[in-house]
């Protein structure tokens, strides 16, 4: 189960408006010089656990770091300590580059909490620009530092944070020939892997409800392709329903109360829109081609999918109101697996020409298209919360091509800054979807 944190209070103590040119990180050029953050050393009191401390501190160099905007100032090169309360002498701080410093403390409270306290410092305007305090339990000690961290990158950006989310996937395991697939989640770092499913029953393409209570996923149980959700809270698993026909690429809307899906009738797939209240089944795309992979606008107005309606697998929108439907890919070789962005900007996609499987993003008319990623195979891509980076999955081969290696991958918008999440030895990952932030 998802281990819920309870935030007491976010409370901004201080933020400053300052007079002078704003310090903020330019997230849209690629080429942006990196903004140069000092963390402190995180002070302690009371009953509270060094491992913890540290722990916290290096989680939050690390989601800052894993974004390419924020250059790390070295430990090693940190002058004197300055505790909290105190004003920090920026003459130091200048001189080893910094541009922010963060200083923080963690308090031990009674019932078995911790209190986190930090201040964000603007080096060369000589102010504080960001003051939080945040309680919750001793357990949830590695999401205070991610909920840190976001509040920083979210200073800095103006934009979402996303380093308090989670991402659910299919595990892979064993000899490529007979791989076990396991639904799985991870935060978003790779930490804390647990497995949603046992290893007898065939899982496929794992997505989050808005609220983060329920999953909605493809099992073959009983040899029976249907679609299934699960209940993060009580584990509880229940078939969606009975539709005469497999059904697969499940999604919930933006208000969380449909579920579209695909649906193979008479030989001929379909998109078609569940209503979980009324457990009724609207058909929403016609004639005789293949329609599949639907996605959500975020209002929740239009429905991208693709269809080989036209000769070839490209990707068309739909308006849910109007029931009009508009292809938007015109680029040379083929479009799938389309993914809207929560801002509504941009949709992303996975493209496969001249024998190479792309992942890419264009506006939601299809232009203005910009590759992200290329190689062997990959797929599925999904947003992060902010619509500032894509999350997906690379499939390599060995070279005496017996082997498969999937990797979960993640890219910003600029297509620069990719890396490895990482996973356990062993243990392969596809089809990840991104969770909203965490409750």
């Amino acid at each position: 189960m998802i281990k819920k944190l309870l935030v007491l209070f976010a409370l901004c103590i201080m933020a400053v408006v300052p007079a002078h040119a704003e310090l903020k990180v330019d997230i849209i050029a690629g080429a942006a010089e990196p903004i140069s953050v000092a963390v402190q050393k995180i002070e302690t009191a009371g009953n509270v656990s060094d491992d913890d401390a540290k722990m916290i501190r290096d989680v939050v160099d690390a989601d800052l770091k894993s974004t390419g905007l924020f250059r790390i100032v070295s430990r090693d090169a940190l002058p004197e300590f300055v505790q909290m309360g105190k004003m920090p002498d920026f003459t130091l701080w200048n001189a080893v580059h910094a541009q922010v410093l963060v200083q923080a403390k963690l308090s031990a409270e009674s019932g078995g909490r911790y209190n986190l306290e930090f201040y964000v410092w603007d080096v060369n305007g000589k102010e504080q620009i960001e003051a939080q305090s945040l309680v919750a339990s001793k357990k949830s000690a590695r999401r205070l530092a991610h909920i840190m961290a976001d509040a920083i990158y979210e200073r800095l950006t103006g934009e979402v944070g996303y380093f308090d989310t989670q991402i659910v996937f299919i595990a892979e395991t064993g000899p490529v020939q007979s791989r076990i697939k396991r639904m799985a989640i991870m935060d978003q770092d790779g930490y804390g892997l647990r497995y949603l499913s046992d290893e007898d029953t065939f899982v496929m393409s794992p997505h989050f409800s808005p609220n983060m209570q329920t999953i909605v996923f493809l099992s073959f149980r009983d040899d029976d392709p249907m679609v299934w959700t699960l209940d993060l809270e009580t584990g509880e698993q229940r078939r969606l329903g009975q539709f005469g026909g497999m059904n697969f690429a499940p999604r919930f809307s933006p208000d969380g109360t449909k579920i579209a899906l695909s649906l193979v009738k008479n030989g001929i797939t379909h998109i078609y829109e569940y209503d979980i209240a009324s457990k009724s089944l609207r058909q929403l795309t016609f004639g005789y081609s293949l329609n599949t992979s639907p996605a959500y606008s975020p209002d929740g107005k239009k429905m991208a999918f693709n269809s080989d309606r036209s000769g070839n697998q490209q990707i068309y929108v739909l308006d849910l109101e109007t029931g009009d439907v508009e292809r938007i890919t015109y680029g040379a070789g083929r479009y799938a697996t389309p993914a809207w962005s929560p801002d509504g900007q941009f949709i992303a996609f996975t493209k496969m020409a001249d024998d190479t499987f792309y992942i890419g993003i264009m506006d939601p008319r299809g232009r203005n298209e910009k590759i992200l990623a290329g190689g062997w195979y990959m797929e599925a891509p999904s947003w992060a919360p902010g619509s500032r980076r894509v999350v997906y999955y690379e499939t390599e081969k060995s070279l005496d091509g017996m082997e498969r290696m999937s990797h979960i991958r993640s890219v910003d918008i600029t297509g620069q800054n990719i890396y490895d999440i990482p996973l356990p030895d062993g243990v392969y990952g596809v089809e990840p979807t991104w969770s909203p932030k965490l409750p």
